[in-house]
């Protein structure tokens, strides 16, 4: 089956600082909340930290030549905020900087585009200690650490993102605390946090077109929790398009609530109703700031439920039945089918160009005998959900670019190492790479221009 991708679409993957890099400690680098919280004994899976993780740090070169011998034209990867500012503020480190020079002009000089994503959960944890996110500086220290990126980086990154998933780092580092810095707050200070992270990315986005020397394009990579209708009939279809957008619980894993601030200046109304009486104080000011003009919507997508009309047309979600198709990782669900449905109603409902900044497929991979790492679950599943991409695609949602999730196999945050979703087999004892099946294939997909059925010459599918 060969998509029409246009010529022009932009194939790469990606990663993020604290899972892949490494020298936690090295060359002036300050903790993150993540190396403060995977330090303590029972927060992470087998104790295992983001200290050496996949050694970017030392390997980038490496790391570098993979991606061109996969063939990919963009590399998405965050910076780490205290390896550039270990206090948070303050005086910059130019070790840490250097290090991103060296990475961007290698990136550029192997016809690699740079997407950098300045934060994707790594606050210095100077800053958690003055309140993190639930202090009102917090924009104020955002916007700096930006300045500093766009002075250093803007002659030559063009394509920025502001946060990586504020709806994941929320919810899990403040109301479950499963993840960093491992709080359970009220209500009404997760609600102000949140609000300062919208105020942080519009201080982000000023202060990136303030100082960057090359025109920056501008997105910010939310966290897509997608759906699909059970039938293409008009009624579901319609019920699907009003699930993806409600505020129905007291959760941070919302669509609207983050993205109708950025795109439409202003909570969403039922989020509004949902969350009285625990809602931080705003002026209409804080939108004005918070919506700043925007060049592309980023999201991240991986799974989602089926929804029908049910009763009076009310939207009902199904159940997954026994038995239902897994990834390896935290039982997610394989639902190609939101590929297409969430693009589709994220174009209709916000109008940017859109990139698929994740989408990826954890398996228990390992070395067979033969030396080689055969992944046929993850190419099997870049098929289904590419396919549905290009449907997409084919019926006019602009979609512009596909970051599959992850170059490297990594710290899965507070999974550890347990689940496995890299292109590329990281041995962690020793850093070794290996090329798995499914970067082959997806090295001859890029190559054939969207076959999903292209065969690989290594793996024979």
């Amino acid at each position: 089956m060969t998509i029409p991708f246009p010529a022009e679409f932009l194939w790469g993957a990606a990663t993020a600082a604290y899972q892949i890099e490494g020298g936690a400690a090295e060359d002036g680098k300050g903790p993150s909340i993540w190396d403060v919280f995977s330090a303590q004994p029972g927060k992470t899976w087998q104790n295992q930290t983001g200290a050496t993780a996949a050694d970017h740090y030392h390997r980038w070169q490496e790391d570098i030549a993979i991606m061109q011998k996969i063939g990919l034209r963009g590399y998405r990867f965050s910076l780490s905020w205290p390896r550039i500012l270990p206090q948070g503020t303050g005086a910059a480190n130019p070790r840490g900087l250097d290090f991103y020079d060296r990475v961007i002009d290698a990136l550029l000089t192997a016809g690699v585009e740079p997407y950098v994503t300045l934060y994707h959960w790594d606050l210095p944890h100077a800053l958690h200690l003055q309140g993190g996110w639930l202090n009102a500086a917090s924009p104020d220290w955002f916007g700096e650490y930006a300045r500093i990126a766009a002075e250093r980086f803007g002659d030559r990154v063009r394509n920025w993102m502001t946060f990586n998933e504020p709806q994941i780092f929320i919810q899990a580092g403040y109301v479950t605390g499963v993840h960093a810095p491992g709080l359970k707050l009220p209500m009404a200070e997760v609600l102000r946090a949140a609000h300062h992270v919208l105020l942080a990315h519009g201080t982000a986005v000023q202060s990136l077109r303030a100082h960057c020397r090359t025109m920056p394009r501008i997105g910010m990579a939310s966290c897509g929790i997608p759906v699909s209708p059970a039938s293409e009939t008009a009624a579901d279809i319609e019920a699907a398009r009003q699930y993806m957008f409600a505020n129905r619980a007291f959760t941070m894993e919302s669509n609207s609530w983050w993205l109708d601030p950025i795109f439409k200046g202003a909570y969403p109304g039922d989020g509004l109703k949902l969350y009285e009486g625990h809602l931080p104080h705003f002026e209409a000011e804080d939108f004005k700031l918070i919506s700043q003009t925007l060049d592309f919507f980023a999201i991240n997508f991986y799974f989602g439920p089926s929804i029908r009309a049910g009763s009076g047309g009310i939207p009902e979600r199904l159940d997954y039945p026994m038995g239902y198709p897994q990834t390896g990782f935290a039982d997610w669900p394989i639902t190609p089918e939101v590929l297409y449905w969430g693009t589709r109603f994220c174009y209709e409902r916000y109008g940017l160009p859109i990139y698929i900044t994740e989408n990826g497929c954890s398996n228990p991979d390992r070395i067979s005998m033969d030396g080689k790492v055969h992944d046929p679950q993850r190419i099997d599943f870049m098929r289904r959900y590419l396919a549905q991409l290009g449907r997409a695609v084919a019926e006019g949602v602009d979609v512009r670019g596909y970051f599959y999730w992850s170059l490297l196999d990594n710290i899965e945050w507070a999974e550890g190492v347990k689940a496995r979703f890299g292109l590329t087999f990281v041995d962690f004892p020793t850093g070794q790479r290996l090329l798995k099946d499914s970067a082959h294939w997806y090295r001859h997909f890029i190559a054939s221009g969207g076959d999903v059925d292209v065969e690989d010459e290594h793996t024979g599918v």
